[in-house]
């Protein structure tokens, strides 16, 4: 394994080992975790035995009222915009801000918190060449500096949803989780 990914690995291991996941995340922990400590490279998007690291990014807007959704193009369901962790990225936490800015427009944003805001391991139906398999997200909360988004051609549309109002939008329990823990951080 490249330095890097054997950097980004132990990184991504000291952030599981200081979250406190809820008791609805101690599974998706664990888990993560478990693929952490096998050989392979556990961020490539190759890994489909039994999937890889992936990386989330939810977005308060600037009054904290609403956070920034994408809908997801082959899945068909309002998410946190995220997506897999590029040779490139330094960590995970980077991962996250660059798969937010790339698929919504929304920057500049800024960290919100100092750790990991929620883990989830969820199914990835088989999509065109790719065999079904897992996504092991690590999500990470933003908050934007303004409110300017833009769908990119990755998603099927973006908005910004209030957080009182979310579960008119969507039922992910892994995103519905994250906003209320992204808005008890915020205030």
């Amino acid at each position: 394994m490249p330095p890097q990914d054997t950097g980004r690995r132990f990184a991504l291991l000291r952030e599981l080992e200081r979250y406190h996941p809820s008791a609805a995340e101690h599974r998706a922990h664990a888990e993560v975790i478990t693929l952490l400590g096998e050989p392979g490279d556990p961020f490539s998007a190759y890994r489909f035995d039994p999937g890889h690291v992936t990386a989330g990014g939810l977005v308060l807007s600037p009054d904290r009222e609403r956070v920034l959704l994408v809908h997801h193009r082959s899945l068909g369901i309002w998410i946190e915009p995220g997506g897999h962790v590029d040779p490139g990225d330094a960590d995970v936490a980077a991962s996250a801000r660059r798969e937010v800015i790339e698929e919504t427009g929304v920057d500049p944003i800024e960290r919100l918190g100092d750790g990991i805001l929620d883990v989830d391991v969820h199914p990835i139906p088989a999509h065109r060449s790719q065999p079904p398999h897992r996504h092991f997200n690590v999500v990470y909360g933003f908050v934007a500096a303004g409110e300017g988004i833009e769908a990119s051609d990755e998603v099927a549309a973006v908005r910004w949803q209030t957080v009182a109002e979310l579960a008119e939008l969507t039922s992910d329990a892994a995103v519905l989780r994250a906003a209320r823990k992204l808005r008890a951080i915020a205030g």
